[in-house]
Parts: structure tokens; C-alpha cells; sequence
């Protein structure tokens, strides 16, 4: 065997320093559900269509119990608080509710005043800028559902570290695509799959390291 050399060393140390860096980071994911043709909602900004059982709200409960922060588009944050805080979701989903309303949450927006929703801020400019100053924070990860325009703007910068996508066994003639208006390639790697008995499956995806812009 040769002899290791000094370069040798000096280069898995980097190498060390890099994934330790990269490991304290804080991590934003995404998670969405969408139809089979891509679309993560229907005319009308309907989401009747996602098969939402015993099995998915169980996962929903498991990854609210990281603690995210949760991160919203302004149309997704309104149907999420006008659904939430509610009796009807207490009683549906009394775990998924209490974890909604307990979490840290980010409204992304220029025309909302303020935040009705409790435990919610709004962010109105520099949201590239703001997200990269916050993955700096060592311990806390953050979580973006729904809000297609806002994954989309994200992706781009290469900014979002995991995707999770609930396929559900459903087609729409009509809606919006969860990557809209995207004007670069995104490559990614399925690192997990997940089947439920409602036919939903759950695909994750982490970003190739290099990006084809």
C-alpha cells in the first residue's frame, strides 16, 4: 500500500469539517400531496381529492412531532387556519390539530397584515435571503406544505434539502402543477418510498449534488 501524504490528510479533514457543517444545519424540506398527472390542486384550489386516512394522519403525526418550523404560501395558510383551530379538526384529528396549532409557524406573503393563527409570523421580503439566514441556525429544521409557488422559488436557489410527495391514485383534468413555473431541470434521488392502504404512496427525494441550471 502507498504511503498516505500530507495533501491526503489536509483533504479528509475539509472533507470532515464540510459534512459536520453540513450536518448541523438546519434542514428545509417540503412535503405536498398531488394527483397522478402532477397537480397538488385541483380548480378552485380543491384538495378534496387527497385520501387523508388513519394511516397518513399517523405519519402526519410522527413528522409533527420533530417540531418543525412549518412554512406556508398565503393561499395555503388560509385554508390551513380556517381548518386547524377548529372544533371539527379536534375532533378528526385531535393529535394532527393539537400540532398544527402548537408549532412555529411562517406565513410567506406581501399582502397579508398580520397572522390570525396563533404561534404565526409573515414574512414579506427577501424570502431566499431570509430562508438561507435561517438554515444557518444549528438544531432547527423547517417543513414547507402545500404552496407551490414558494417550493418552486426555493428549488431554483437549491435551497430545500428533501422532498416528500404523497402520490395519490387520482387524476384531475384540470389544476396546478406542484413545480409551476419552474425554468430550470431539478434532478433528484428517490431515497425512500412509503405504501399505504389507501393506495397513497409517499415518495422521498433528495437534490444530485450537481445541478444541471
Amino acid at each position: 500500500m502507498g504511503r498516505r501524504n500530507e495533501t491526503d490528510d489536509t483533504e479528509e479533514l475539509i472533507k470532515a469539517i464540510n459534512e459536520n457543517e453540513e450536518s448541523t444545519m438546519g434542514k428545509l424540506s417540503i412535503f405536498n400531496f398531488i394527483t397522478l398527472n402532477g397537480y397538488y390542486k385541483g380548480p378552485n384550489e380543491d384538495i378534496g381529492w387527497h385520501r387523508h386516512g388513519g394511516e397518513e394522519s399517523q405519519y402526519s403525526e410522527e413528522g409533527l412531532a420533530h417540531e418543525n418550523i412549518l412554512m406556508f404560501g398565503r393561499r395555503t395558510y388560509e385554508m390551513m387556519a380556517a381548518f386547524w383551530p377548529t372544533p371539527a379538526a379536534k375532533d378528526l384529528f385531535p393529535k394532527v390539530a393539537e400540532g398544527m396549532n402548537k408549532a412555529e409557524k411562517i406565513v410567506f406573503s406581501r399582502t397579508l397584515k398580520k397572522a390570525g393563527w396563533n404561534n404565526t409570523r409573515v414574512m414579506k421580503e427577501n424570502i431566499v435571503e431570509e430562508i438561507k439566514m435561517m438554515k444557518q441556525t444549528p438544531g432547527r429544521d423547517m417543513t414547507i406544505l402545500g404552496s407551490g409557488s414558494i417550493v418552486t422559488q426555493l428549488a431554483e436557489q437549491g435551497l430545500i434539502d428533501e422532498y416528500q410527495i404523497m402520490v395519490d391514485p387520482v387524476a384531475l383534468g384540470d389544476g396546478t402543477p406542484v413545480f409551476q413555473g419552474m425554468k430550470h431541470k431539478l434532478d433528484l434521488k428517490l431515497t425512500g418510498t412509503r405504501t399505504f392502504k389507501s393506495g397513497v404512496v409517499l415518495l422521498s427525494y433528495q437534490p444530485m449534488k450537481e445541478q444541471s441550471i
